[in-house]
């Protein structure tokens, strides 16, 4: 009986120091929208979602290694809690690979992040789906980090497709946070196609980003370049960040390519907090070299005020102004080519 006692209490022991060096966690945000959209050939009213943050569900795990390695997960799912549906996906980096057009009817995917991780001081080993190098600076600098009517046009008219903002299949490398304030990714990712057709490398690339924050001071470059028989793409900008105390300016530049089509973008903006409160303002253009050079400039105006660490209301003011043959309209609306269209987003943001 007391050998008996003795074996449950190591037991006990084992499986207490265990789930110490362990952890799980649920998170989320919940973001409504309420979302007017205006243009020359049709107006939209809507109920939406993502104005502020992108509406999500996510569990997120790690394990104490010992010797400084630890193993971790990430399962993260888009939401559109609008009309309670999920987001869809895509498996292979190409038009083929896409979710079906109602992403409801597939349940939940997680297709915003599912990775699995290795990390120690060497860095952090990353496979699975996820945000693709290339992506980081169109969002990390602008305002409204690519998210509702005020998003940076750099992004709302990219050129570059599937792998702009994710890719899946990914193998990616972070280099440590211990390298005096420059950090890094590099990233590979496969479209999983057969060989022995012309379209066998399609959906198959690597990018590339690296950055220096300290201080006042962030900024970064990213390349990248993805494998398509129909003409490559590739993807390169560069961003960069100064905290003024009183408020944060940043900017960032971007060339892409699709095949033979150039395409040139840039943004300027700020953020500065007004009490509980934060004003979001950018000026982003957005052109290519195509037939008559369509361009899309985009000035948008917003305010955030948190009424805690969780929960924030906000409302953003865009307008849209095209020429050369664009056509870009926001909120759903539709305008003429070389028309203009404008947008405003009211909503609530809670965080979990």
């Amino acid at each position: 009986m007391k050998k008996s006692l003795i074996a449950l209490a190591v037991l006990a022991a084992a499986a207490g120091s265990a789930s110490a060096q362990s952890s799980v966690t649920l998170f989320g945000i919940v973001d409504a929208t309420l979302a007017f959209g205006r243009g020359s050939v049709s107006n939209k009213t809507q109920l939406t979602n993502s104005g502020y943050n992108s509406s999500r569900l996510g569990f997120r795990g790690t394990e104490d290694l010992g010797g400084g390695m630890s193993a971790s997960f990430w399962l993260e799912a888009g939401l559109t809690n609008d009309n309670g549906t999920g987001a869809g996906s895509n498996s292979n980096n190409q038009a083929g690979g896409a979710a079906a057009a109602n992403a409801g009817g597939q349940g939940l995917t997680f297709n915003r992040r599912s990775t699995v991780s290795l990390a120690g001081g060497w860095g952090e080993l990353r496979l699975g789906r996820d945000y693709t190098p290339q992506f980081w600076n169109l969002t990390v600098f602008d305002p409204f980090g690519t998210n509702g009517v005020g998003t940076t046009q750099t992004l709302n008219s990219i050129i570059t497709g599937v792998t702009a903002v994710r890719a899946s299949n990914s193998i990616g490398y972070f280099l440590p946070g211990n390298l005096g304030g420059f950090y890094g990714q590099l990233q590979h990712y496969r479209g999983e196609n057969n060989s022995g057709a012309v379209t066998s490398g399609d959906g198959t690339g690597t990018g590339v980003r690296l950055g220096y924050a300290a201080g006042p001071l962030n900024v970064a470059l990213a390349l990248s370049r993805t494998d398509y028989a129909a003409g490559d793409v590739r993807q390169s900008n560069i961003g960069a960040q100064y905290d003024f105390g009183v408020g944060k300016v940043m900017a960032h530049i971007s060339r892409d390519q699709n095949g033979a089509l150039d395409g040139r973008g840039w943004l300027l903006g700020g953020l500065f907090p007004v009490g509980a409160g934060e004003i979001r303002a950018a000026y982003s253009r957005y052109s290519t070299d195509a037939a008559g050079s369509p361009s899309s400039r985009k000035l948008a105006l917003g305010y955030v005020h948190n009424l805690s660490k969780r929960t924030a209301l906000y409302t953003t003011y865009a307008r849209v102004k095209n020429s050369g043959g664009a056509a870009a309209a926001l909120n759903g609306s539709v305008t003429t080519v070389n028309g203009s269209s404008s947008g405003y987003d009211f909503g609530i943001r809670h965080a979990f």
